[in-house]
């Protein structure tokens, strides 16, 4: 049976991308974690070799091509092409529309989305030679429903779904798959940064399964889709909310389901 092989995770030096680098470590992958932070770098890779595992640390700025290509080249030269990529790395960026700069609209398109464009295309044309590879895409809800002052960040979350799509069908026929996850509330540490305890109490009865979700649920989520054994799962969405994109009127109060079969 064919194993997880070769994952390289961006922005794997915190929050979801070192668990989902932790979590494919002990699947039995190889891991590259490359993060622009070479201090987060280096807890990653000391965790996971803590752990038996083993991994590569690289600095990488997924917005610059060199960069990226340096990335994938050390990956080849310490074991082989990547069979797996998780294109976690993502800034959010909080502004109203009406106020929103030029400078942070482009930041926010060059790291989540040209970024993720860029590791995709260098990762496929060496999983198309090896007739196999799996290409994993960070989109969230934001992408599927608005948020305020999320106006770059929701945008490049949307553009995510559709670039995942287009991977999809024309790396699909060489046995590459694509897809991508859709975050919902999670606890990570740009959320605690940015979210207030008034907009956490906002959010949580908003949310059927009553909790944020931990950088552990979107990991598991990543593994599944990186599976070998997932290949006929191709161009998917997956959303991880606890149900918060599949939720209505909760914010009118709890229904007496007994009441109401009356």
């Amino acid at each position: 049976m064919k194993e997880y092989g070769v994952a390289l995770v961006t922005g794997a030096g915190s929050g979801i991308g070192q668990e989902t680098a932790i979590k494919l470590a002990e699947k039995g992958a190889r891991v590259v974690v490359t993060d622009i932070s070479e201090v987060g770098i280096n807890e990653t890779v000391e965790r996971i070799k803590s752990l038996g595992g083993k991994a590569l640390g690289k600095k990488l700025d997924v917005t610059n091509a060199d960069d990226i290509n340096a990335a994938f080249t050390a990956t080849e030269q310490w074991d082989k092409c990547v069979d797996v990529l998780v294109n976690n790395a993502g800034i959010v960026n909080i502004q109203g529309f009406l106020d929103y700069t030029p400078q942070n609209w482009h930041q926010v398109i060059g790291v989540n989305l040209t970024g993720s464009f860029l590791c995709a295309q260098r990762a496929a044309r060496n999983m198309k030679k090896q007739s196999y590879g799996r290409i994993i895409n960070m989109s969230s809800v934001s992408g599927l429903r608005a948020g305020v002052g999320r106006t770059a960040y929701g945008t490049t979350k949307a553009a995510i779904i559709g670039l995942t799509r287009q991977i999809a069908l024309e790396m699909g026929p060489y046995g590459v798959t694509a897809n991508a996850i859709a975050p919902g509330p999670i606890k990570t540490p740009l959320v605690e940064a940015t979210y207030s305890e008034e907009t956490i109490a906002r959010l949580l009865p908003m949310i059927p399964v009553g909790r944020f979700g931990d950088c552990s649920d979107i990991a598991e989520a990543v593994c599944y889709l990186a599976d070998p054994k997932t290949g006929y799962v191709n161009g998917e969405i997956l959303t991880v909310d606890g149900g918060y994109y599949s939720s209505g009127m909760t914010q009118t109060g709890t229904l007496d389901l007994e009441e109401s079969k009356g």
